[in-house]
């Protein structure tokens, strides 16, 4: 597994639903949230502004709830890598359950015509340090 990149939630009242526990369409939100301060983070003294990365799919289990006041450590690592996707894992956590587990396949275009971008050595390093 690649290094893991964790980032704390406290979950706020405009998280919850009228089920009184955060709404699914929040965790997504997170997703985007931890996904993007982990490039980031990778890229911060190497910035590639040349790239930009879009969702092409998620596949979340949903396990347990979270309520108000929560606190969410949320760890995110890369996966396989190649050709023009990029696997991302994430788990949320309150203390040591685990509350969701998600994967998302990313795809990487280049930042000024919006086409696919094949992923390159630049961006491998930056993904799978070693």
């Amino acid at each position: 597994m690649n290094k893991v990149f964790t980032l704390t939630i406290t979950v706020s009242s405009k998280d919850i639903d009228s089920l009184l526990h955060v709404n699914n369409l929040v965790y997504v939100k997170w997703m985007d949230k931890i996904a993007t301060n982990h490039w980031s983070f990778l890229t911060k003294e190497h910035p590639l502004p040349q790239y930009i990365w879009v969702v092409m799919r998620h596949e979340i289990d949903y396990l347990k709830q979270a309520i108000l006041g929560d606190e969410i450590t949320v760890k995110t690592w890369v996966g396989e890598t190649r050709g023009i996707t990029s696997e991302r894992f994430m788990e949320f956590y309150k203390k040591n359950v685990l509350l969701v587990k998600a994967k998302t396949i990313w795809a990487m275009l280049d930042a000024k015509t919006y086409k696919p971008a094949r992923i390159r050595e630049d961006v491998l390093k930056v993904l799978s340090p070693k």
